[in-house]
């Protein structure tokens, strides 16, 4: 079957009545068996427009992917429940609809409830993406326990053939380490199919992130892409990833910058990826982590022996110099790796990033290392919090309780919407 898109993107409309949208919508209408892709984000959809939108949704029988993220811009909280709900409730009755993009718009505690709702029972769903929208660790949670009550939905009508997400996009929405169990149980009953995480800037700590890393991703060994830029990892934190990284030997994106490896996380993660069962990586994103020139050398040692797909480093502002010999050696790895490919040099898919911001480190690195011991013996105290976290939300979860663009996420979204399966 072709692929047929209709697309309202970025124009920029103000659409709060039945009019206002009837007459952008004639070829939705006019072709709605065949179209496969909608995409109304960049404008702005009220109550009533959005009730009127509905029944043409419902319509769109070989629809596939859904982009509806930024189309509540500058309406009130109390217009997003019932115009969302209109929405989301049109493509209950959809089949084949895989993938939904609600990234930049408001599902705060007070706005989330229909997203939830939909969420739990929406079984056809293998891409969900839900970048910037301000949900908080209580909306969150919410979220999380969600998508738990959605694998067990499609256990319960699929059995063993149930397909579960494959992409789980969650980024900027201030998580915190307080829906961290949550998330660590969601993403344990979607792992065995789990292929692309990304959980940027989310002010998720280290005991968030051992939670989601042991009690989450264990069993993820279909894992392709992990994002969880600019959290929190520390000693503690690299400790449950590198214990839970070797099973994923799919894995072509590791992207921890920001996470403050400090010096032993680095050299940890070295050792690990050293050991040879991530052969599939590509992608190292590692920048500011303080990690030392020791850490250093062991990445070296790693890209040497154990990552023969390695093409692209990220390493600025860490605690090493410009000149130290590491540098120049893994450059001219993948430097060589790059004209074995037949890759163009101007390609900036491949080699190291600018390292402009890189600090010598002041300290000594013993003292550092000494430091980051030190923490290790903390590490049983962070596990028993977090497994304590995960007992807390199978209790929350019986209980009633009442804008900058991402580039990756982007072209995330726009390749998922190009897929057919």
């Amino acid at each position: 079957m072709s692929s047929t898109t209709f697309s309202l993107e970025g124009r920029g409309l103000k659409l709060d009545t039945a009019a206002d949208i009837e007459s952008h919508i004639s070829q939705l209408t006019s072709s709605a068996t065949s179209i496969t892709s909608i995409n109304f984000s960049g404008n702005t959809i009220g109550v009533e427009a959005a009730k009127a939108l509905a029944p043409h949704l419902s319509t769109l029988s070989s629809l596939e992917c859904a982009n509806l993220a930024d189309i509540f811009t500058s309406r009130l909280l109390s217009e997003i429940p019932p115009a969302l709900d209109a929405l989301l409730e049109a493509l209950l009755p959809l089949k084949n609809l895989h993938t939904i993009n609600l990234s930049d718009n408001a599902f705060g505690l007070n706005t989330q409830a229909p997203l939830v709702k939909f969420l739990e029972k929406y079984t056809p769903l293998r891409h969900l993406i839900l970048n910037n929208n301000g949900l908080g660790p209580e909306a969150g949670t919410l979220v999380a326990n969600a998508l738990t009550r959605l694998a067990e939905a499609k256990k319960s009508e699929h059995g063993d053939s149930a397909a579960y997400l494959e992409t789980i996009v969650c980024g900027r929405n201030r998580l915190e380490s307080g829906s961290s169990a949550a998330w660590a149980k969601a993403l344990a009953a979607h792992s065995g199919s789990l292929r692309e995480l990304r959980m940027t800037q989310n002010g998720i700590r280290v005991e968030g992130m051992t939670a989601i890393l042991k009690n989450g991703l264990k069993g993820a060994e279909k894992l392709e892409v992990f994002d969880l830029q600019d959290n929190l990892l520390t000693v503690p934190g690299s400790l449950a990833l590198v214990e839970v990284i070797g099973g994923w030997a799919q894995l072509k994106e590791l992207s921890i910058a920001d996470t403050l490896l400090k010096a032993r996380g680095g050299i940890l993660l070295g050792e690990a990826l050293a050991k040879g069962k991530n052969q599939n990586l590509e992608t190292l994103r590692l920048q500011y982590n303080e990690i030392t020139a020791k850490g250093l050398a062991a990445i070296l040692q790693a890209a040497k022996t154990s990552l023969p797909k390695l093409k692209s480093v990220e390493l600025n502002g860490n605690y090493f110099s410009e000149q130290d010999p590491s540098i120049e050696a893994l450059a001219e790895i993948l430097s060589d790796r790059r004209e074995e490919a037949g890759g163009d040099a101007s390609d900036e898919s491949w080699g190291l990033d600018e390292l402009d911001e890189l600090d010598e480190d002041e300290a000594e690195e013993d003292e550092d290392e000494d430091e980051a011991e030190a923490e290790d013996d903390e590490d049983d105290d962070v596990q028993d919090k977090a497994e304590k976290e995960l007992k807390m939300a199978d209790q929350a979860e019986n209980e009633n309780v009442s804008q900058k663009k991402d580039a990756d996420v982007d072209e995330l979204a726009d390749a998922l919407g190009k897929t057919h399966v």
